[in-house]
């Protein structure tokens, strides 16, 4: 099997839009989006753009609370977030989609086939999938927040 390799540095402009998706949109993709535009605000373009949505997406319910705990924490506030589905209008806007698990990987491509190409993980260079802690105790938060860092940090710095 062959890995293609982006040069991000090449088509960084290109990707102006981001979609971080999770399962439910209420845990991962919020912590992550909100990390996301901390760190774009003065790393990347002016016009880049940072959503979040759920494969599963809970409309409009507000993040879990730990997540919002621990987002407080970062002196960000994600209490008025309103959860989203993945739809096709949010597909087609996005250049490029940042979920949190393989299985998202392909349900993403498989709903929405134009987005081959364009969907990878927030952990693509290592591999790794980032656990769902939906229902678990303020450790399993933690855990996730601790790899959800690390993917923007990398993907930050891929598309500066």
């Amino acid at each position: 099997m062959a890995i293609i390799s982006l040069n991000y540095r090449r088509v960084s402009a290109l990707f102006s839009n981001i979609l971080i998706c999770c399962v439910g949109n209420i845990c991962r993709s919020p912590m992550a989006e909100a990390l996301f535009r901390q760190q774009a605000a003065t790393q990347l373009n002016e016009k880049t753009q940072i959503l979040s949505a759920g494969t599963q997406g809970l409309i409009g319910h507000a993040p879990d609370p730990k997540a919002i705990a621990l987002m407080a924490e970062h002196n960000l506030d994600i209490s008025g977030y309103g959860g989203t589905k993945l739809n096709t209008e949010l597909a087609h806007w996005a250049h490029i989609i940042l979920v949190m698990e393989t299985s998202q990987k392909q349900v993403v491509e498989q709903r929405y086939p134009t987005t081959r190409g364009k969907v990878f993980r927030l952990l693509e260079d290592e591999r790794q999938d980032i656990p769902d802690p939906y229902r678990q105790d303020i450790e399993a938060f933690k855990s996730a927040l601790i790899l959800i860092e690390q993917g923007v940090e990398q993907w930050v710095g891929k598309l500066r």
